[in-house]
């Protein structure tokens, strides 16, 4: 009851079908093959009485959308019933865990964290905050911040005060402050659009992400 694919591999279990999905191809590839597998080749295996399934990324990191788009077309097959999924937490997911720090990052200190930060307090020149996610300073920001760092380009960069030596979102990295053409540097947030960074003002960080977290 097994076949197996290049892209897709769907095995028969004691308590269903585990779908294997190869993590180091093209997604939108994978999806193609899924969907062939699905509605053509394994018609007889999969017209049966209600199946449940298992779902298996692998290694790879998949947003909520690709997530869902994998899953919505398993699910338009009407006997399968997606009963768990295996895979990393997504970006989305990373950027919602959210660590709360206090204190100064001084010159020479390099302060690393997985998710997004909050940090109260200064960062101050050559001292450096990174995050796979968002980074959030309730203070002076005027070292350098790396938001993103695992390549989420949909990551921010806000302050109560923005005057960083350098800001880095994935692997964008800002011009300089002197460059930014904005003269009040309170309550402001960066950005990726269109693959280069923005700097705005914290009240239409929910223009950029729409319900994400509140201003600070």
């Amino acid at each position: 009851m097994a076949a197996a694919g290049h892209r897709v591999t769907i095995k028969g279990v004691r308590d269903g079908l585990v779908f294997i999905l190869n993590d180091s191809c093209d997604f939108t590839e994978l999806v193609e093959e899924l969907r062939l597998k699905l509605e053509k080749t394994h018609q007889t295996l999969l017209s049966g009485p209600p199946v449940a399934v298992h779902v298996r990324f692998g290694r790879r990191a998949v947003t909520d959308a690709e997530k869902e788009e994998v899953l919505s077309v398993i699910r338009r097959q009407g006997n399968l019933i997606v009963k768990s999924v295996d895979c990393p937490r997504t970006q989305e997911a990373e950027r919602d865990r959210i660590v709360l720090l206090r204190g100064v990052v001084r010159s020479g200190q390099v302060v690393r964290r997985e998710g997004s930060v909050l940090f109260v307090g200064d960062v101050n020149p050559g001292g450096m905050l990174v995050a796979t996610g968002d980074i959030y300073v309730l203070g002076a920001l005027r070292g350098t911040a790396h938001a993103g760092a695992d390549g989420d380009e949909q990551a921010i960069i806000a302050a109560s005060y923005m005057r960083p030596t350098q800001l880095r979102i994935a692997e964008v990295v800002s011009r300089p402050a002197d460059e930014w053409g904005v003269e009040d540097a309170y309550m402001e947030f960066a950005y990726l659009r269109d693959g280069r960074m923005e700097i705005d003002k914290l009240i239409r960080l929910p223009r950029v992400r729409p319900g994400g977290p509140a201003p600070l």
